[in-house]
Parts: C-alpha cells; structure tokens; sequence
C-alpha cells in the first residue's frame, strides 16, 4: 500500500514538474506564412494558416484558430515574431501588436549546420 502511494506521488511531482518546465516564449524570425485548408460559407468561414518558425533549437509550425479572422499581409515572412508556447498551444505576435493563437502542429530539431567543404589542396606540377 504504501509503495502505490509512494509511486502515485512520484508520478504526481513528475507530471507538475514538466508541465511547468514546458512553457517557453522569445523573439525569433518568421521563417514561413502559408495557408492551410480551405475555406467555405458554412463551416470553415476564416482561412487557417500555418506559421514556421525556429526557436530553443528546434522548429516549430502553429496552424491559426479556425474562428478567428487573419490575414495574409499581417505576417511578414523574415520579420520579426514574439512568440509563446505552452505544450502544445501558441502565441505569435508580429511588431505591430497583432496577436494569433495556434496550435502546435509540428515539432523537428533544427538541422546542423553543414560545414563548408574543405578546399582541394593545388595539384603539384609533374
């Protein structure tokens, strides 16, 4: 009995802790704005968009809420966005205060830099 209590607490504390570690937020650069879906008089009435974007080492895409209005010229692609993230919820917010929320869509590690090749060495003359 009191191992099953023990675990529970533990599972407990473990469960707060990365919930409160998970929120992250900053300025970054918009690294692509491209419309998802389609839209439609009766159910899909706003156009959803999908916003890319590299933050803590990984790259993110945070497709808008349908029910809200956005519009394409709103977010620059190369300016730059404040951003939140809380799990899988976000925030993005261009310079002139314009606020979307957003689902966390995709997630990917940022790819290494590939280093540049290294030069051949001069052909000795023979």
């Amino acid at each position: 009995m009191r191992k099953g209590k023990a675990i529970a607490i533990l599972i407990v504390m473990f469960a707060i802790t990365a919930a409160a570690g998970s929120k992250i937020e900053g300025t970054t650069t918009l690294k692509d704005f491209q419309p998802f879906g389609t839209i439609d008089k009766k159910t899909h009435k706003h156009q959803q968009y999908d916003l890319s974007f590299a933050a803590m080492g990984k790259l993110y895409t945070c497709r808008s809420v349908e029910k809200e209005s956005l519009k394409a010229t709103d977010f620059v692609v190369g300016s730059d966005v404040q951003y939140q993230i809380n799990g899988d919820k976000g925030k993005v917010k261009n310079a002139s205060g314009k606020e979307v929320e957003c689902t966390v869509m995709r997630v990917a590690e940022v790819p290494a830099a590939t280093p540049p090749a290294a030069a051949a060495p001069p052909a000795s003359p023979q």
